[in-house]
């Protein structure tokens, strides 16, 4: 089935910068087929759909590279907290989730992505209360409903408070019990085929919920069966105290022992790097996703995006969970990100091109997919985002490309998943909006019925 785009502005983020003021994009199946400037090249037969891309910008799809879907459930609570004070005040929430809440809070979680122009979302899932049922399957299950390409993570906490780990010891697991999980869910769900919509990666959840020997077992495994790893690490300052304090060493310094640097690995936030560490990064290839409104809304600092890109290391764009970041919109970030970057070292500390390539290419390089996504070009998957800029948010900005990065956020008007088309005239078309939005309203009443309950 052949979809032609036409009459767009085009941002490839190729490796040679690639733009087009009025320009195509073909694409045949799940593939691009051809991309260039002017009206499209004959191809035989008359294309299946044709889209007209007068006044809209044509990017990439966007890659979240981090998030946790079931934290849609408990927005707005917690405030004006530290992360530490924060997780303490929701771990006893997020005990009682279970299935329904799971499945309401990820289809709300993806729909808000897919809306806000992401093609492909990876989610880091360490919240496994007994007697909840399989909720990385559920999970799966909402992205394949709504059509977007998926990386969920198994992730795991072993360290409770009993042994010195901040989650209370009800949500913790036992370590040969989460290694036989990973497995299961790899034998289960992960595609390493070219054009994958799913794939697994690993993720035990941080140094202060997870046990060395958790750390360690977890790389072995996921070497062993060749997916990705993914931890949060750096966030905050309370994190490198508790690192000194009971491994000795800062947190970078802890991952490297454990085998946790790497060109498969990527990890969230990483605010607090020092230039060493940094160096690290870039020397190994060890991926960043950066969550600069998470980062925000915790008060955990500004992350040094800039000198890890420059260093060579990957450097992604996550949303982070929406306990954290309620607007749970990717394209938002774009933004955030070039703001962030440019208190933290000037004006032209990132570019608006700079902030799209988070979003899209680098985010790929994170989650090991570059040679297929990320980026406008023949032969790699049709994941398409098209950008109206003809309203009043955008009218009259002449770069098309900072009128997307810099103006106000809008969703995506039309949004292509491997060729198939999920957003069309800015309305998600794979799920009712209006009942997710139900669903997950209820659900979190639900829940925190259930959390009063309990007490």
């Amino acid at each position: 089935m052949r979809t032609v785009l036409e009459g767009c502005a085009i941002a490839a983020v190729d490796a040679a910068g690639t733009e087009h003021r009025d320009g195509h994009i073909v694409v045949e199946d799940d593939r691009i087929v051809a991309v260039g400037e002017g009206p499209a090249p004959e191809m035989g037969s008359p294309p299946a759909r044709r889209i007209d891309g007068r006044d809209c910008l044509a990017t990439p799809g966007l890659v979240n590279c981090h998030h946790h879907l079931y934290q849609w459930a408990t927005r707005g609570l917690a405030q004006q907290a530290t992360l530490f004070e924060w997780l303490v005040e929701l771990y006893p929430v997020w005990a009682h989730v279970d299935a329904e809440v799971e499945w309401a809070a990820a289809r709300a979680g993806l729909a808000a992505l897919a809306r806000s122009g992401c093609s492909t979302a990876t989610d880091h899932h360490y919240v496994f209360p007994a007697g909840a049922g399989d909720l990385l399957e559920v999970e799966v299950e909402a992205a394949r409903g709504l059509g977007v390409r998926f990386h969920p993570c198994r992730g795991s906490m072993d360290l409770g408070q009993s042994d010195g780990g901040l989650p209370p010891d009800e949500i913790v697991e036992d370590r040969d019990a989460i290694l036989a999980a990973s497995e299961a869910a790899i034998d289960r769900f992960h595609d390493p085929a070219p054009g994958a919509m799913v794939r697994i990666a690993l993720a035990p959840c941080s140094p202060f919920s997870v046990t060395p020997e958790l750390m360690a077992d977890t790389a072995q495994l996921a070497r062993r069966r060749g997916v990705r790893l993914h931890t949060h690490l750096a966030e905050t300052l309370d994190e490198e105290v508790f690192c000194q304090e009971r491994f000795g060493v800062r947190p970078v310094q802890y991952l490297e022992d454990l085998g946790w640097l790497g060109d498969d690995v990527w990890l969230a936030h990483c605010v607090h790097l020092s230039a060493e560490e940094v160096a690290r990064f870039g020397a190994t290839g060890t991926g960043v996703a950066h969550c600069p409104s998470s980062n925000g809304r915790l008060g955990a600092g500004i992350a040094p995006v800039v000198d890890l890109a420059r260093a060579g290391a990957p450097v992604g764009l996550g949303v982070d969970g929406a306990a954290s970041n309620e607007s749970g919109a990717l394209a938002v970030e774009l933004r955030e990100a070039l703001l962030y970057a440019r208190l933290a070292g000037g004006p032209a500390a990132m570019t608006a091109r700079g902030a799209l390539a988070l979003a899209t290419i680098e985010g790929a390089r994170c989650l090991g997919r570059d040679d297929e996504l990320g980026s406008l070009e023949v032969g790699k998957l049709a994941d398409v985002a098209l950008w109206r800029l003809d309203g009043l948010d955008h009218a009259g900005i002449e770069d098309p490309v900072a009128a997307l990065v810099l103006g106000a956020p809008r969703p995506v008007d039309v949004l292509l998943v491997g060729g198939r088309p999920i957003v069309e005239s800015a309305e998600l078309r794979t799920v009712d909006v209006d009942e997710v939005a139900r669903d997950i309203a209820r659900q979190s009443r639900r829940l925190l019925e259930r959390v009063e309950a309990a007490a």
